[in-house]
């Protein structure tokens, strides 16, 4: 008969032994899934060449969509006065102005409506007493982190909006991979945050009611899992360096050169003076460090590394792991890390080869997302349980 982990002592005061509600972890978990689907909303913008097809932010009136032909007549002028159309969609027609402008109308009214469901039901739950006082703080942290990001939405969009391009020869208008990078990594933070805030919460309910195994939290307390461990949390890290160099490659629209796999050119290496190109290098600069964020090749290149050792480490990873006396929780999300690295790694290489296609290119920065919640779910996975 399997025993479980008994709930805390009845000694302790009823302020310490609250627990949130696992509603309030089911509701964070909904929005958790939206921020995924933003984030492939907003990869699918970019890739349609749709992010800056809106040339104003307004939080509310922006909500509704032109409805007649002189609003849409009115908001092609507005587009018509940046670059972007000026340098490369003189001859879009109105009909391909529209397909764009409802991409980028789409991924806005999706993140407002993610705010609108992470502030409500928020203050709903606080109110009725349903949070602990620290997850009541982590999910305003979250919202202050949604706010943020709305801003550098906008930051980045107004990057591609600079008249300043229009003054650079061979500029090609387009967000600023910084920017974007940047943009990219909140969404992981509000999206990372979330499930790891909702899952303790889980955690929390088990432990308390007493129905955490005993047999399985005896396991996860092993000193010999301590290597293990570290070793998720630091492939966690590069997994995350990785889909941030993605970001620099999408920025600069780096996926367009060498594509081939495993070769770049001639070889595994490109030439010397494309990786380090004087081209890239400003006055003040002391060395050519920015070849490593503002050449495509080299960026390309990065990612490639990255992306190559991630994979090679996930591997050795899963291999150790079948050396180690895991609960089956713990094998089952280092089984779907591994499973994810090959699709993630294959959806990588064909990206490439068919000199990204928007389909690919979507799953590929779907996968990197799908491959960071695996390794999500193996931290938590691991977690020391108290006795």
């Amino acid at each position: 008969m399997t025993t479980a982990v008994k709930p805390a002592a009845a000694s302790t005061t009823a302020a310490a032994t609250k627990v949130t509600k696992p509603a309030v972890a089911y509701w964070l978990y909904f929005n958790a899934g939206m921020v995924f689907a933003i984030v492939v909303v907003g990869g699918l913008t970019r890739l349609t060449e749709s992010g800056l097809s809106i040339t104003e932010w307004n939080v509310i009136s922006g909500m509704k969509p032109p409805r007649s032909e002189l609003e849409w007549n009115e908001e092609f002028e507005k587009y018509k006065q940046f670059p972007e159309y000026k340098i490369l969609n003189r001859h879009m027609t109105l009909e391909e102005f529209k397909n764009i402008f409802y991409w980028e109308w789409s991924h806005r009214m999706i993140g407002r409506f993610i705010g609108a469901s992470f502030i409500l039901p928020g203050l709903y739950f606080a109110s009725k007493g349903h949070m602990s006082k620290r997850v009541a703080k982590q999910t305003f942290g979250i919202t202050c982190l949604l706010g943020f990001q709305g801003f550098m939405g906008w930051y980045m969009v107004k990057s591609g909006l600079s008249e300043a391009l229009m003054k650079e020869p061979g500029a090609v208008p387009r967000v600023s991979q910084y920017r974007l990078t940047a943009h990219l990594a909140t969404a992981i933070a509000i999206y990372a945050s979330t499930i790891f805030v909702a899952a303790d919460i889980m955690r929390q309910n088990k432990i308390a009611n007493g129905k955490y195994p005993a047999s399985t939290a005896s396991m996860l307390n092993n000193p010999i899992l301590k290597r293990f461990r570290i070793a998720t949390h630091s492939l966690g890290a590069l997994m995350m360096i990785t889909v941030m160099s993605g970001g620099l490659v999408a920025g600069l629209d780096a996926g367009l050169i060498y594509n081939e796999f495993p070769f770049m050119g001639e070889g595994i290496v490109p030439p010397s003076d494309e990786l380090w190109s004087d081209r890239y290098v400003k006055p003040s600069d002391n060395g050519k460090w920015r070849n490593l964020l503002e050449n495509p090749t080299t960026v390309q290149f990065d990612h490639r590394t990255l992306a190559e050792t991630t994979a090679t480490l996930t591997t050795a990873l899963w291999l150790y792991s079948r050396r180690l006396p895991l609960p089956k929780n713990v094998k089952m999300a280092v089984n779907t890390m591994m499973g994810a690295v090959v699709v993630q790694v294959t959806l990588g290489i064909s990206t490439l080869i068919y000199m990204v296609p928007i389909e690919l290119a979507a799953a590929h920065q779907a996968g990197a997302l799908a491959l960071l919640t695996s390794n999500f779910w193996l931290i938590l996975a691991l977690r020391r349980v108290p006795l």
